[in-house]
């Protein structure tokens, strides 16, 4: 998979669900609900005890049937790994370019995370194939559609402190996707499965 098909995958699902547990084991069986229940792109953050492991077991798992990703990637050897586990895209809290070096030189998406315009512009020049808004929880939908505004090539994922209810605001606003870590992950399939239907709707 190219980087531009694991950003058009992820623009496609609109949310990202992200992993992070006290185990790698939890870490796949969590990953493993969000898949039932219908979500194509699963994040599995690298602050996972075994986290490697279960970025391996769960891309294993998902074969082509959807997109997996590391989380929490703050330098080029983790990158590295991360990428041989098999992610196919790298997500960080912040801007290190070497990061994105390394997540392009074996073919998978680097998406850091920043906060301001500035931080924007510097992610776009760098080369990220997707920019994470985090803390989403520090900012708002109506000031995201104002930097779009001003910046609409930037391909923007707000993270951070978001639950259910507020993923449709986001996207209205012009997110490519949303990144929801446990409001979704804590509810099981089901609640994988009542987000996508609202979204369809």
């Amino acid at each position: 998979m190219r980087r531009w098909e694991v950003l058009a995958a992820i623009a496609a699902a609109r949310v990202v669900g992200i992993v992070r547990e006290a185990s790698g084991e939890a870490a796949v069986a969590t990953a493993g609900d969000l898949l039932d229940g219908g979500l194509r792109v699963v994040e599995v953050a690298l602050t996972t005890p075994d986290g490697l492991d279960a970025v391996r077991e769960v891309a294993r798992a998902a074969g082509d049937g959807a997109v997996v990703g590391a989380g929490t990637v703050l330098d080029p050897e983790t990158a590295r790994l991360a990428v041989l586990a098999g992610a196919r895209f790298l997500v960080a809290p912040a801007l290190d370019p070497s990061v994105g070096a390394v997540a392009h030189r074996h073919g998978a998406a680097w998406v850091p995370g920043v906060q301001t315009p500035t931080e924007i512009v510097t992610a776009l020049s760098a080369g990220a194939d997707a920019i994470k808004l985090f803390p989403a929880s520090a900012t708002t939908p109506a000031s995201m559609r104002d930097v779009l505004a001003a910046l609409p090539q930037a391909p923007l994922i707000p993270t951070g402190g978001l639950g259910i209810d507020d993923v449709p605001a986001w996207l209205e606003a012009g997110a490519v996707a949303v990144g929801l870590g446990s409001a979704l992950s804590r509810g099981g399939p089901a609640t994988a499965r009542a987000l996508l239907a609202r979204l369809a709707a």
